[in-house]
Parts: structure tokens; C-alpha cells; sequence
């Protein structure tokens, strides 16, 4: 015969409540969420910049959206027109558009890249500096603490 096997009573473990999300800023959304959507290039930097009045955090990443953002219009018209003085040379003029295309489409790919990273740093709520952006925004929008 075989013994009975007493079941174990179900241990009854506490639900953890979940974290209370960042402080609302004067967006009425979560810091973290704000920043994020604040390093959209341009646009979001300049809608976030506007609106957001209080938020130190959310500020400088509309800061550093605005300032990313312009550089990156600023190299694509450059790039656009060194494009097009490229392709007027004779001869050597479509070997020149070609190795121009693959290099501003590399440099393309590195402000995506730095975008994607500044976005996931916001939403994590860390401050996270773009290589010499990061400092020109700090210093406009007064905030040296990090």
C-alpha cells in the first residue's frame, strides 16, 4: 500500500503593486513618456518645448530634439546639394553621385541610430547627452545637474 500524499497548500504570495509612474508634468503625461516622444526629431522636440513649462527632464530632450533635429536638415541640404553639384561634372560626375549616396546614406543611418538610443534612454529616464548636442541643450535650457 501506498502512502497518502498530503498536498501542499497553495503558499499565497502578494501581488506586488506596480511602481506609481513618474510625476505628470504639464503634458498630464509620465516624464519618461514625455521625453521620449520629445526626441522625435524637430517636431516633437519644438511641440514638447512649448508645452512643457516645469519638467527639467522633458525639456532638455525637446532641447536636444530641436538642436539633433536641425542638424540633420542642415546635413540634408547640404547633402542635396553637393548631390546635385556632383552630378553636373562630366565623367567623373556619376562615380562622384554614387560614392556621395553611400556616404550620406551611412551618416543617415547614424542619426537614426542616435535617435533610437536617445529615445530609449528618455524612456528609461536616464538623461543621456548626444555627443555635442547633449551640452548645447543643457546649456539652453539651464539645467547642469544630471
Amino acid at each position: 500500500m501506498s502512502d497518502p500524499v498530503d498536498p501542499i497548500p497553495p503558499v499565497s504570495t502578494p501581488i506586488p503593486e506596480p511602481a506609481p509612474a513618474s510625476t505628470a508634468n504639464s503634458t498630464g503625461l509620465p516624464s519618461n513618456v514625455a521625453a521620449a516622444l520629445a526626441c522625435i526629431p524637430l517636431i516633437g522636440g519644438i511641440i514638447f518645448y512649448i508645452l512643457e513649462k516645469r519638467d527639467s527632464f522633458v525639456r532638455f530632450y525637446a532641447m536636444q530634439s530641436i538642436i539633433f533635429g536641425g542638424a540633420w536638415v542642415v546635413f540634408d541640404i547640404i547633402s542635396k546639394i553637393v548631390f546635385s553639384v556632383f552630378g553636373s561634372i562630366p565623367a567623373v560626375g556619376g562615380l562622384l553621385v554614387v560614392l556621395w549616396a553611400l556616404a550620406a546614406a551611412l551618416v543617415h543611418i547614424a542619426f537614426l541610430v542616435v535617435l533610437v538610443i536617445a529615445m530609449v534612454k528618455a524612456f528609461t529616464g536616464v538623461r543621456w547627452d548626444i555627443p555635442y548636442v547633449g551640452p548645447i541643450a543643457r546649456q539652453q535650457v539651464g539645467t547642469t545637474s544630471i
